[in-house]
């Protein structure tokens, strides 16, 4: 599979997750605070903080148009950052 499929993927997985986690009826409401901070960590910044690496690489090899891999480069780091602030709901 291409990076750039792969970072694109990626991002659009912890996009659709952090939607989920943002809802209020969130399945993460009765968890404790340590278990909804890992969930968060590993299902919204991680693949999204990969998904950025493996975009800048994309587009380091010039796998798509400069755009492409930029945009996605871009969804990925508003993810992590979106994931960070849900780890510090207040």
């Amino acid at each position: 599979m291409k990076l750039f499929q792969l970072s694109w993927f990626l991002g659009i997985l912890s996009y659709v997750i952090g939607g989920v986690f943002r809802r209020s009826g969130s399945p993460l409401g009765e968890m404790s605070l340590g278990m909804q901070g890992l969930a968060i960590f590993l299902l919204v910044i991680l693949p999204a903080g990969i998904g950025a690496v493996l975009g800048v690489m994309s587009l380091k090899h010039k796998e798509v148009k400069a755009w492409w891999a930029i945009g996605f480069i871009v969804l990925n780091i508003v993810m992590v950052l979106t994931g960070i602030l849900l780890l510090f709901p207040d």
